[in-house]
Parts: C-alpha cells; sequence; structure tokens
C-alpha cells in the first residue's frame, strides 16, 4: 500500500540550494569562464596589433602567478628575514604579511574589460562631462620611441577625471597602468580598477616591509615593459599651482635601471587642464585650517546633491557640459640619454646620493610637463578678474586683456587651445562658464568678480600662473 512520504520545508530548501550550486559550479560558471577568455583571446588578437606598443607578456601573466613571483622575490625575502629578526616574529609570521601586500598591489588586468567596458565607460563620462580635446602631442618624439622600451606618462594631477581622461586618450596607442590611491579601494570600484590595470598605493606608508614589496612590484612592472602612469605630486592641486614632486614611485623604477639592459627607460610628460575641476571646492576646503574633515556619508550626500542638481538642469534644458577639457604630450625624454649626458648611474649610488639625482630628475619632468600645461578658456578669463578683483569690466575691456594675454602666451612657445580657432569664442565661451557658476557677476552690461568666489577664480587663474610670469620675465629682458 503506497504511502505519502513528507519532507521538511527546511529540508527541501537546503537540497534545493545544493542542487543551484552544483549547477552554479559545474555548467554555468565554467561557461562563463570559457565565454570571457575567448572574448578576451580575440580582443588581445584584435587590439595588440593596433596599438604603437604592444601589451607585454607580464601585464597578461595571471594574477596569482605574479603574486607567487612577487611573494617569493630573492630581495622580499631578504626584507622578510630582516623584518622578522627585527620584530622577532617566526619568517611565516611575516610571509603572511608579505603575501596580503601583494594580492593588495598586484592587479588582474583583463584586456576585454580595459578595452571594450573600460573603454566605453571613459569615453561616455569623458563626452558627457567635457568637451574633450588632445591639444598639443609631439608626434615625432613619440614616433621615434622603441617599441621595447618601458614608457612612464609622468602627469599633473589635478582631478579624479585624470585618470578616465589619459586612459580615454590613450586608448588606441597604448595599455596603460596607474598607481591609484586608497580612496579607490571601495566595491566595486576596488575590481574595476584592478581588471583596469591599476595597482594600488598606501601613499606615505612608513612600513618598511610594505615599502620593500611595492618598490619590487614597480621594478618588476617597469622591466616587465608595462606602460605606467604616475604622478609625481603625490595628491591633487589645493591652489592650482604645482606640487612639489614626490619621488618614492620614481625611485624605485630608476634604483634598479641598468643603461646596458634591454629596455630603455622613456619619460613622457603628459599636461592636463580643465575648464571646471569637479572637485575644485572640496580641494579648496582643504586648505582652510579650520575645516573639519569630512565623513564618508557627507561626501556620498554631496555628490548625490550635485548629480540630482546636474540631472534636474538637463531636464530643463539648462545644462552645459563643464567647458574644455584639454590635454597636451610633451616630447620623450631618454633615461639612457638622461644618464649618458649626466654621467650618472643610480645602481653605483648610496642611498642619499641616489635620492639627490632622482629629484633633480623628478624636478626636471615636472618642468617639462608644466611647458605642456594647456591654457583653456576659463582660466584665461579667471586670470582677468584676479588682477583687478574690485573692478567693472565691459566686454570689450575684457576681450582686450584676454587678447593681450594670448599675445604674451603664444610669444612665450605656451601651448593655447584656442576653441574653433576663433578667439571671440573662446572669450565668450570661458566667460559664459563663470557666470553660469555666480563666479563672476553681471549687472549692466558689466562683469566683476564675485567678493566670496575669489578663492575659486584664483584656483584656476593659478594653473597658468607659471607662464605668464615666465612671459612677464621675457619682456623685461627683452626691454
Amino acid at each position: 500500500m503506497a504511502e505519502d512520504v513528507s519532507f521538511p520545508l527546511w529540508l527541501i530548501i537546503i537540497g534545493g540550494m545544493f542542487a543551484a550550486w552544483a549547477v552554479l559550479d559545474h555548467f554555468i560558471l565554467p561557461a562563463w569562464r570559457w565565454f570571457f577568455k575567448r572574448r578576451t583571446k580575440i580582443v588581445i588578437k584584435e587590439i595588440d596589433e593596433q596599438l604603437d606598443l604592444r601589451i607585454p607578456a607580464f601585464k597578461l601573466t595571471k594574477r596569482q602567478v605574479l603574486v607567487d613571483r612577487l611573494k617569493y622575490d630573492p630581495e622580499v625575502m631578504k626584507a622578510v628575514e630582516e623584518y622578522s629578526r627585527e620584530q622577532s616574529v617566526p619568517n611565516e609570521i611575516a610571509l603572511k604579511k608579505v603575501e596580503r601586500y601583494a594580492k593588495e598591489i598586484v592587479p588582474a588586468f583583463n584586456a576585454y574589460i580595459y578595452f571594450r567596458i573600460g573603454n566605453w565607460i571613459s569615453k561616455s563620462v569623458a563626452r558627457m562631462l567635457y568637451r574633450v580635446r588632445m591639444g598639443f602631442a609631439d608626434e615625432d618624439g613619440l614616433a621615434k620611441i622603441d617599441p621595447h622600451s618601458s614608457v612612464v606618462f609622468i602627469m599633473n594631477h589635478r582631478s579624479n577625471m585624470d585618470y578616465i581622461l589619459l586612459g580615454y586618450l590613450a586608448l588606441n596607442r597604448v595599455a596603460l597602468s596607474f598607481a591609484v590611491g586608497e580612496w579607490a579601494r571601495i566595491w566595486p570600484v576596488q575590481q574595476m580598477i584592478r581588471a583596469m590595470g591599476a595597482f594600488f598605493v598606501r601613499r606615505g606608508s612608513g612600513n618598511p616591509l610594505y615599502r620593500r614589496v611595492l618598490a619590487r612590484y614597480v621594478q618588476m612592472a617597469t622591466e616587465g615593459g608595462v606602460v605606467q602612469a604616475v604622478y609625481p605630486e603625490g595628491r591633487l592641486s589645493r591652489n592650482g599651482r604645482f606640487n612639489e614632486p614626490r619621488i618614492g614611485l620614481l625611485d624605485y623604477m630608476l634604483r634598479k635601471f641598468d643603461p646596458d639592459g634591454e629596455r630603455d627607460l622613456v619619460f613622457i610628460p603628459v599636461a592636463i587642464n580643465y575648464d571646471r575641476v569637479l572637485e575644485d571646492r572640496t580641494l579648496l576646503s582643504d586648505t582652510t585650517p579650520e575645516t573639519k574633515k569630512k565623513s564618508r556619508l557627507f561626501v556620498v550626500k554631496t555628490t548625490f546633491t550635485f548629480l540630482l542638481h546636474n540631472l534636474w538642469l538637463m531636464v530643463r534644458g539648462h545644462w552645459y557640459r563643464f567647458g574644455y577639457a584639454v590635454a597636451n604630450f610633451g616630447s620623450p625624454i631618454s633615461t639612457r640619454e638622461y644618464l649618458k649626458i649626466h654621467e650618472v648611474d643610480f645602481r653605483n649610488l648610496d642611498k642619499e646620493a641616489r635620492i639627490e639625482k632622482v629629484q633633480r630628475l623628478a624636478n626636471e619632468l615636472m618642468q617639462k610637463v608644466s611647458e605642456v600645461i594647456p591654457v583653456v578658456p576659463v582660466s584665461l578669463i579667471a586670470h582677468v578678474f584676479t588682477e583687478e578683483p574690485s573692478k567693472n569690466f565691459s566686454d570689450l575691456e575684457i576681450k582686450a586683456r584676454v587678447q593681450s594675454l594670448l599675445d604674451r602666451l603664444e610669444k612665450q612657445g605656451a601651448h593655447v587651445y584656442i576653441p574653433r580657432s576663433d578667439r571671440d569664442y573662446t572669450i565668450n565661451v570661458g566667460l559664459r562658464m563663470l557666470t553660469l557658476r555666480h563666479l563672476v557677476v553681471e549687472e549692466n552690461n558689466l562683469y566683476r568678480a564675485a567678493p566670496d568666489e575669489m578663492k575659486l577664480l584664483g584656483y584656476y587663474a593659478n594653473s597658468i600662473i607659471h607662464l605668464l610670469q615666465a612671459a612677464k620675465a621675457d619682456k623685461k629682458a627683452d626691454s
């Protein structure tokens, strides 16, 4: 006689979960991995032939292999022994720390995510927010770079948009690897950034074991031909001017550089400037001593409010893009040639002498970056109002002042970006941006600087102040 067999609901749920996991583990995940591996191979084959500098084998190596290689590197193992001896801890504990540091630093580059998903995101975001332009590029110098060289883009740091902008502009030339601060170590940003080939850096860390692990990774990546982008300033400019360069990553790259080795190390100066920096008010608030550090909740709330405000402007048809974002690429600098000219070899110097020489090179590199900084419309107009903060300017007076500035800058050899090759349009576009943001007030067809916004106007004017000071110095010398 047949009898009904009943099972508890909790047992059915657990059984269903196990069955679902089995299907996921044996069918869905393998198919998913196969699909992405296949797509990645296709992308690498298509893209690698188009790039000026092909993707090196080091960048395509599996992440766990790189982690293990870094973990058991002879220099890292020596650092482990020193740490164990100094801290009186077993080698196993020090080695676990090294493994944690290595997993934190080493990226997980995925060509499909970089060239397909990352490309779409960077292009969409950059074009939505700015009129993106490549102003000047030393094409002859860039074309002469040996494809087997290790290339490092040396950049000024104006905004967190720098990462997106350079990645977008350099997409058809190289696959970049950025050094990213701890600010990006949040889900899911961290996973995306790793897949894009970036590596994380604890800026200002005094942990000697961590610094040794980071140094070896940077050296391995440089020796492996990975194209890197470095911000020697270390942090975003708080006043619009250039910060003094820090030499941490540069020192790691240079201390082991062999002038007679297989690869040259080539630095390319890159300068970026914006008509509007998204973080401008936040950066300026950091310069005020009495300003309290904002909580993460406050930052999220402020960002959300900013997005809603701009979406409302879009709906009403009153939204404009944030002006021009322009990047200039200077002439490449060969480390081999530099060392030959200066008769120096970083490997043969003691620490103090090496640091001095690396600092000198870092200063020269940042000088090259400052020389190719783009002059954009807002920086020109802002300079006019900061020269005479209390003056009311007519439209004709502003144009006359800006025309004079343009003549001085172009005579100096500065790289001025003139939209549509039209000076009047350049002036109008810059003035419109400042009036829309209420940094400049218009009354009775006269314009004046908003008294409460002088610091912000100065921030934008400061981005080109060094060029104007150089032009003024040359004018005095000529007279």
